[in-house]
């Protein structure tokens, strides 16, 4: 058995389509609401939420490899009761700022969850990759409203990754042998700026969609509201205001790992489009 969290999540709802493709079965979701959750015929859903460990406990039962993101509740708690549960592999989505930034607090917050995973005794695979192409969602509504996108260092390109390759790599590292011991960092094709990225959605949509560059100091007024202000100046320092050429590196570990290409940015845009109408 597989167990998926975040089953619902940008990776987790990619990686259970693929598991379930390739016939990996038997396969199980964690989720918060059952009832609401899409997945593949004969993915068993497990409803629970990370803030109750005891709520995972079920979801685990007779499960073998797990797919986990770190930082989404204790993973001490968590990767103590997979071990406890009989879980033999795991799979963590950690971050690539573990090597390029590893002075950021989120860095260490990662860093520090990978150690845990690499004491428990179980085998692992660490999943590190860069900036999410993904992210553009927080434009979204911006778009829609036909309003100005607003973005600090917008001609500063990072090789950001599709999400479903996260999970393609994923996908491989739970199914086959030869990954356990191995810490995968992941990016995408190409160097996409954020000024690139608005341009790629307009052309898409048919429309001109205004877009300004802002400064870091009022970028991180806006951001601090949602994310901190730490994780803000995180976010700034790792998306133009510190990078570094191994953040800014392109890398072919997702086609070695999978045997095919990473998907570019554009095709992310077409298959995501509605959300930005």
């Amino acid at each position: 058995m597989i167990l998926v969290t975040g089953a619902t999540g940008n990776i987790g709802r990619a990686l259970l389509q693929e598991l379930h493709a390739c016939g990996a079965g038997p396969l199980r979701g964690f989720t918060r609401d059952a009832a609401r959750a899409s997945f593949p015929e004969g993915v068993e859903a497990s409803e629970g939420d990370f803030a109750d460990v005891a709520s995972l406990e079920p979801a685990l039962e007779g499960v073998r490899s797990l797919f986990l993101v770190s930082r989404i509740g204790s993973d001490a708690d968590i990767l103590d009761a997979a071990r406890h549960a009989g879980v033999e592999h795991v799979v963590l989505v950690s971050s690539i700022t573990v090597q390029t930034h590893p002075h950021l607090g989120p860095a260490r917050e990662n860093m520090a969850v990978e150690r845990l995973l690499k004491d428990s005794g179980m085998t692992w695979t660490v999943l590190r990759p860069t900036q999410f192409a993904s992210n553009a969602l927080w434009w979204a509504a911006s778009i829609r409203e036909r309003q100005t996108v607003r973005v600090p260092y917008a001609d500063s390109g990072l090789p950001t990754i599709h999400p479903a390759d996260v999970a393609a790599v994923a996908g491989v590292a739970l199914t086959e042998s030869g990954h356990q011991g191995q810490t995968y960092a992941l990016t995408g094709p190409e160097r996409v700026t954020a000024r690139r990225q608005v341009e790629a959605i307009a052309a898409v949509l048919g429309r001109e969609v205004p877009f300004a560059e802002i400064s870091r100091e009022e970028a991180h007024r806006h951001m601090s509201t949602f994310l901190g202000a730490e994780a803000a100046d995180a976010v700034l320092d790792v998306t133009g205001g510190d990078v570094n050429d191994e953040l800014l590196t392109v890398r072919d570990t997702v086609s070695q790992v999978t045997g095919s290409p990473a998907r570019p940015f554009d095709q992310w845009v077409s298959e995501n489009i509605a959300a930005f109408r």
